[in-house]
C-alpha cells in the first residue's frame, strides 16, 4: 500500500527558509517519479519540483528555481524538499506525489505529463510566508 506523509510546513517571514520532507512507503523512491506540488486558496495546484527515476534529474517550475532543491534519500525512502528565501507568494499547501511503481517512461517524461501522472498523494503540509 503507498503511503506519503508530509512534514515540516509553518510560518515564516519573508526570506526565512523551511525544509519539507516526505515520508514514503509501499513502492520504490528511487524507480519512479517523485514529486511536490502546491496549491494556494483559489488557485489550480502546480507542479513546484519534481525528481526523476533512477537518475535523480530534477526540474524545477521557474517560479522557485534558485530557490528550492528537491532531494531523494533512497535508503530511507524519503523525499525533501528545501525552500530557501521563501516569498509571501510561495504561500500555499504543499503535496508530496509520486507516479508510484508502475511508471514505465524516461525522466522527462516525470515533469513533461503533467499532474495526472501522479497518482498517490499525502495529505498535505501548509506553507505560510509572511511579508
Amino acid at each position: 500500500q503507498v503511503q506519503l506523509v508530509e512534514s515540516g510546513g509553518g510560518s515564516v517571514q519573508g526570506g526565512e527558509s523551511l525544509r519539507l520532507s516526505c515520508a514514503a512507503s509501499g513502492f520504490s523512491v528511487s524507480r519512479t517519479c517523485m514529486g511536490w506540488f502546491r496549491q494556494a486558496p483559489g488557485k489550480e495546484r502546480e507542479k513546484v519540483a519534481i525528481i526523476a527515476t533512477s537518475g535523480g534529474y530534477t526540474y524545477y517550475a521557474d517560479s522557485v528555481k534558485g530557490r528550492f532543491t528537491i532531494s531523494r534519500d533512497n535508503a530511507k525512502s524519503s523525499v525533501s524538499l528545501q525552500m530557501n528565501n521563501l516569498k509571501p507568494d510561495d504561500t500555499a499547501m504543499y503535496f508530496c506525489a509520486t507516479a508510484g511503481d508502475n511508471y514505465d517512461g524516461n525522466s522527462y517524461g516525470c515533469w513533461a505529463r503533467g499532474i495526472s501522472l501522479y497518482k498517490f498523494w499525502g495529505q498535505g503540509t501548509q506553507v505560510t510566508v509572511s511579508s
